[in-house]
């Protein structure tokens, strides 16, 4: 078994063995990046191809002053982030909605964790993009408005909203 530099090494020489098993260690989880960004198996697979195409033409670039996974998963976000753009994914909510201040409040302890990605998958898009940035990989509200271009209020609004949103449907369920 090669070790992750040995990997990285191999893969900025274009040896093909070595890409291959840089994706085959990483794919299955930076798909389940995407998928709980995109919320469909096509568009996550979408996801996961440019990705490895951005690693791969990039790859130069990881200066591994942090982790390369942790490398790696920024630049999935980014590229799901950037699909969803491309897609005319509208983030921002009404100056209206940005205002409304929802409570905070946590799952029920006995939810599957299978059955809450479940539940974020099928919240829209835009709700899942910030709920999946803020809780998921732990951006800032300042970060998140950054990266998709968006106020803090709509970021922290949409976060706020999401989790009502998944409070209600976790109720649904166990009724």
């Amino acid at each position: 078994m090669s070790s992750e530099s040995d990997i990285l090494t191999g893969c900025l020489a274009n040896d093909r063995k070595s890409q291959k098993l840089l994706y085959d260690t990483y794919a299955p989880r930076m798909y389940a990046v995407c998928l709980r960004y995109m919320g469909n198996a096509d568009d996550a697979q979408d996801v996961l191809q440019d990705g490895f195409v951005k690693i791969f033409r990039n790859l130069g670039k990881f200066r591994s002053e942090g982790s390369f996974e942790g490398w790696l998963r920024r630049i999935f976000v980014n590229t799901a982030i950037e699909q969803l753009r491309r897609k005319k994914l509208n983030l921002s909510l009404s100056e209206k909605e940005e205002q409304v201040e929802y409570p905070a409040a946590s799952a029920p302890d006995r939810l599957q964790e299978k059955d809450l990605l479940e539940l974020v998958r099928k919240l829209s898009p835009g709700y899942r993009t910030i709920f999946n940035l803020y809780v998921v990989e732990g951006f800032g509200h300042k970060e998140i408005a950054d990266m998709l271009h968006i106020s803090e209020g709509t970021s922290k609004s949409q976060l706020a909203r999401a989790r009502m949103i998944l409070q209600d449907k976790i109720r649904q369920q166990k009724t």
